[in-house]
């Protein structure tokens, strides 16, 4: 089962793609799921929840949060209760991390060696993360490698997402689930169990 974990749409507020054609696109690529993970806040993907969707497409949502140390994404919670500190950005990683754990979710270092809101080095410094992006459908092959190896060196998950702000990035990364994934406890379940890997097709 393939899913592409890391997906934006305008509501994530920088970038104009419909959630619709997200969701048509992945539809044409044969994905079995998406999940869109905006900034900042599970509220910004709520309108996503109420589209209709097509049968066969599991379509999931979390978000990517802006730590102190680089960007988290996050899976696995239901709202906002895990923010309890009233800003979006440079939020502190292991606040953050425990909120999130607190609540049953999963944490994990998005695109760790971009460079940029990346946590770099940080991620072998800091106990607590669930898997590592290994591979950003954004990055180029010398920004995942690093993640690659450093997941494999931490003995963590390895997880996959486009990263898409455009219809035409979808699927350009993806996760490979051993197990079917029906809703986000599945997904949570098997991100813990490491039944799950990164994809560049």
């Amino acid at each position: 089962m393939i899913i592409d974990l890391h997906c934006h749409t305008k509501y994530s507020q920088d970038n104009h793609l419909e959630p619709e054609d997200l969701i048509r696109r992945a539809m044409e690529l044969g994905l079995d799921g998406v999940c869109v993970t905006e900034h900042h806040s599970m509220n910004c993907s709520r309108p996503v929840s109420r589209l209709t969707l097509p049968e066969g497409l599991l379509v999931l949502r979390g978000v990517e949060v802006s730590t102190d140390s680089g960007h988290l994404l996050v899976y696995g919670v239901n709202d906002d209760s895990w923010n309890r500190w009233g800003r979006n950005n440079y939020l502190k990683l292991a606040k953050v991390v425990a909120s999130v754990h607190e609540l049953g979710g999963v944490c994990v270092p998005a695109h760790p060696f971009r460079g940029w809101e990346s946590m770099g080095d940080n991620v072998f410094s800091f106990e607590g993360f669930d898997a590592i992006e290994t591979h950003n459908g954004n990055n180029a092959q010398h920004q995942n490698e690093p993640a690659i190896q450093a997941a494999r060196k931490l003995a963590l998950p390895s997880i996959g997402g486009s990263d898409c702000h455009y219809a035409d990035r979808v699927g350009r990364a993806y996760t490979e689930f051993l197990n079917p994934v029906r809703n986000m406890d599945d997904l949570v379940r098997e991100i813990k169990a490491g039944n799950c890997r990164g994809v560049i097709p």
